[in-house]
């Protein structure tokens, strides 16, 4: 096999002329030229951080309450809808898709499952059996062991890593609520709150701004460490104004419903200020939008 220096090692040994290119090597020079190349290749080089344009994705509070969303985790991505914000799943989306919406100025966020893993997941195997807990009733996802954050912490670093890779500028954090189930573990209300605080820091140090999504329970105290919130069915389950923290930092809500009309819903949460859509609950791309005064 043969073995292509870098770049930088090629430029700095200028190629001699004709005229004075030396005699072919000899054999202990050619053995040692191995050991030199490898030892080239295991010196650590200086890379640039890889940063999505804008990141973290900035939410000015001048906008906050007319924002346009779209969530979609099913089927290739509609890059037209005519949306600010895209909810979307890293590992489905493609880094096509994401130049696309960044080249209109679109702000992406990603969903990342914090406190759960499906067998399906690409990383899967870096759960161990210690921190596997019970279905949370949802695609075959079981809830993880959240005390445990020196197991968790290098997985989920990853997981962010790939939406930063992919030019998502935001994540949002799925099933970190799992101290109101019946998880598997004893988990406290406690517990949980270090735990998401410690995902809101890590994603701010990889360039990622933190969202919370659902845990209504806690969004009291979380409120202040994150930049937004996506929220499921707070009409249907009476739960909306449990939001307003973030509503009323100017902090974007991202609001979603399944059932009913927008007619119906929409005057309950465009009065909060929330960012309100109708979705197939596939999340496929079908949207039904709250329309804006």
């Amino acid at each position: 096999m043969r073995i292509r220096l870098p770049a930088s090692a090629r430029r700095s040994r200028p190629l001699p002329s004709a005229a004075h290119r030396r005699p072919p090597a000899r054999r202990g020079v050619r053995r040692a030229l191995p050991a030199a190349v490898a030892l080239t290749l295991l010196t650590p080089a200086c890379h640039t951080p890889l940063v999505p344009p804008g990141a973290p994705t900035p939410w000015p509070t001048a906008y906050a309450h007319r924002w346009q969303w779209q969530w979609q985790l099913e089927g290739p991505v509609d890059t037209d809808v005519a949306a600010d914000v895209f909810l979307l799943d890293p590992v489905r989306t493609t880094a096509a898709e994401t130049s696309a919406l960044r080249g209109r100025d679109r702000r992406l966020v990603c969903q990342v499952h914090v406190g759960s893993y499906a067998g399906t997941d690409p990383d899967a195997t870096r759960f161990p059996t210690a921190v596997r807990g019970n279905p949370t009733g949802r695609a075959q996802r079981r809830w993880l062991d959240v005390r445990r954050w020196d197991v968790l912490e290098p997985v989920l670093a990853d997981r962010f890593r790939l939406c930063r890779g992919k030019g998502f500028g935001a994540v949002a954090l799925a099933d970190a609520d799992g101290y109101a189930h019946r998880s598997g573990f004893p988990l406290g209300y406690d517990e949980q709150l270090t735990f998401n605080r410690r995902l809101a820091v890590l994603a701010r140090s990889l360039d990622l701004s933190p969202g919370l999504m659902n845990d209504v329970g806690q969004v009291a105290a979380l409120a202040p460490d994150f930049d937004f919130a996506v929220v499921e069915e707070c009409v249907r389950l009476r739960v909306c104004a449990k939001l307003l923290p973030f509503a009323d930092a100017d902090k974007p809500v991202f609001h979603v419903e399944y059932t009913g009309h927008t007619a119906t819903f929409c005057v309950t949460t465009l009065g909060y200020g929330f960012a309100s859509i109708r979705k197939n609950r596939s999340l496929d791309a079908w949207r039904d939008p709250c329309q804006l005064p």
